[in-house]
């Protein structure tokens, strides 16, 4: 899967982009289908104490899948996105399967 990482006013950082990967990695190896995640960073002053952003767009068949996390670190938002979109995943190879057969 291509991942494209963006940091939205924020200096990139290589240790956050390595662990995002790692969990975009675990996804693939459960769902061989998805195409290409896009991945956003975000920091929101205003929003203290969390303000920390992650939204995650995967092209996989059928409709995009869009998950987004406010957090107080991007490593939390990060999780919380990658556990929705897991969500979002099984829910979509279910149908799959009920239209394969």
């Amino acid at each position: 899967m291509e991942a494209l990482y963006q940091f939205v006013k924020l200096d990139k950082s290589e240790k956050l982009q390595d662990f995002a990967q790692k969990k975009l990695d675990k996804l693939e190896v459960k769902y061989d289908w998805i195409v290409k995640a896009q991945v956003y960073f975000k920091k929101e002053e205003a929003q203290d104490p969390k303000g920390y952003i992650c939204n995650i767009k995967l092209s996989a068949p059928g409709p995009q899948i869009f998950a987004e996390s406010n957090e107080k670190s991007f490593e939390a938002a990060t999780a919380e996105t990658i556990r929705d979109l897991d969500r979002q995943l099984g829910k979509r190879k279910s149908q799959m399967k009920t239209h394969s057969n």
